[in-house]
């Protein structure tokens, strides 16, 4: 097949084409077996092919497979709402709206906030990643592809370091940028939120420094700034919890949600204080195919199988694996070039690092070829894509899951 009607300004990670997939395997055209460990990256924590998730969708293409929200309700789309605010772990009322995908989910935010707020400037981070739309680009902590030849972005937007162990920023260090940037840089009146993953995911798998979210919370509450967690990639378990927010003992204003929403249909979801969510007018909020019904009943049966046990069990399964795992390399002296290892949960990280501390990205671009040819699929993140990470469905066969890490090993051994 050709892809020269293709843009050649997607970049492909894995030059194959592939056919089919089932829970935490692939198969390309040519009938070759993989194990996946990208998932759609972040999509898949269900895995391939979900036997409820696929249910649902054959039953719901019989009934209805589109309805614009706004011009006549649907019933998947009440309904996933009710299932999906209740399933949101805080305690004050929420409501919101479904989108296409996480970016959407990010872009309405900002329109959520600078009317609640009357205020424009956002504050960003080090190493995010919050979508490839216009004004998404300018909230991303990273110039190289992203934000190259497409000239001046919406804004203003200001990015603080990213304070996490994994990167070995300090709340202190973060907290002292914060208090220069609002010396310098911009009135602290004048910011409408700061938008956080609670663990970063294009960013290398960092987990954000627990005293400096509670800091951020007092902060903003404080100067009447407004909180935005994106739990794009995080959420729906790939922590070991509903979402990672959780673990840092606070509660976002706004959340962004998408990815493992629905098993991997398109959809995502901007959801917070209701107050919020209703201050737009009407018509202020809303999307041709945002909450697509089709996309409403994957997400629904993808609600059905993210119980908190199932939940806890997954996470702490794969967690348990890849620690194991790591440990026994470190001790191993598997490869000179083993690094830290990042993340929480099954949200893990590998670093790929020289003698020096300084980052292995050669070294990660053979290993991404060599697990291919062995039948693993990996993904590379982190500022000079140096850090592997592993995002394996979350019902991935134990068995499975220990033969990934068995070609992994086997790889490592290989880098030079």
């Amino acid at each position: 097949m050709s892809r020269e009607t293709i843009s050649q300004s997607i970049s492909i990670v894995h030059p194959i084409s592939l056919s089919h997939g089932k829970n935490a395997e692939v198969w390309d055209t040519s009938g070759k077996r993989y194990i996946d460990f990208v998932g759609g990256i972040g999509v898949l924590n269900l895995g391939h092919c979900h036997p409820g998730v696929v249910e649902a969708i054959r039953d719901q293409a019989t009934q209805l497979t589109h309805y614009a929200f706004n011009a006549a309700p649907h019933t998947p789309y009440i309904e996933l709402m009710d299932r999906l605010t209740a399933f949101i772990p805080v305690d004050y009322p929420v409501s919101g709206m479904l989108t296409n995908s996480g970016a959407e989910a990010a872009e309405n935010a900002l329109k959520i906030v600078r009317g609640a707020t009357g205020r424009t400037a956002v504050i960003a981070f080090d190493g995010a990643f919050h979508g490839r739309t216009l004004a998404t680009l300018n909230l991303n902590g990273k110039v190289a592809p992203y934000k190259q030849k497409v000239g001046v972005l919406p804004g203003p937007v200001y990015h603080l370091p990213y304070p996490s162990a994994d990167n070995g920023v300090t709340c202190a260090e973060a907290l002292k940028a914060m208090d220069r940037l609002f010396s310098v840089e911009i009135d602290v009146n004048d910011v409408a939120c700061f938008i956080i993953e609670p663990v970063q995911g294009e960013g290398g798998f960092l987990a954000l420094d627990i005293e400096f979210a509670q800091a951020l919370r007092r902060f903003c509450d404080e100067n009447n700034i407004l909180l935005i967690v994106d739990e794009i990639q995080s959420g729906f378990g790939r922590t070991g919890e509903r979402f990672a927010f959780s673990r840092l003992g606070i509660e976002p204003d706004l959340i962004l949600l998408g990815k493992s929403i629905a098993g991997g249909v398109p959809l995502g979801a901007v959801v917070g204080r209701k107050a919020l969510m209703d201050n737009l007018p009407k018509g202020g909020l809303g999307g041709t195919y945002s909450g697509n019904p089709i996309a409403c009943a994957a997400a629904l049966a993808t609600l059905d199988a993210m119980t908190d046990e199932h939940l806890k069990t997954w996470g702490l399964q794969q967690e348990e694996a890849i620690v194991s795992r790591y440990q026994t390399w470190c001790a191993q002296g598997l490869t000179p070039y083993l690094g830290r290892l990042t993340g929480v949960g099954a949200m893990r990280g590998i670093e790929l690092a020289n003698a020096d501390g300084t980052p292995a990205s050669k070294q990660l671009t053979q290993l991404l070829g060599l697990a291919r040819d062995a039948g693993l699929l990996l993904m590379p993140s982190g500022k000079s894509r140096h850090i592997i990470r592993l995002l394996a469905p979350l019902t991935i066969e134990p068995a499975v899951l220990e033969e990934g890490l068995d070609i992994l090993e086997a790889c490592l051994k290989q880098l030079d």
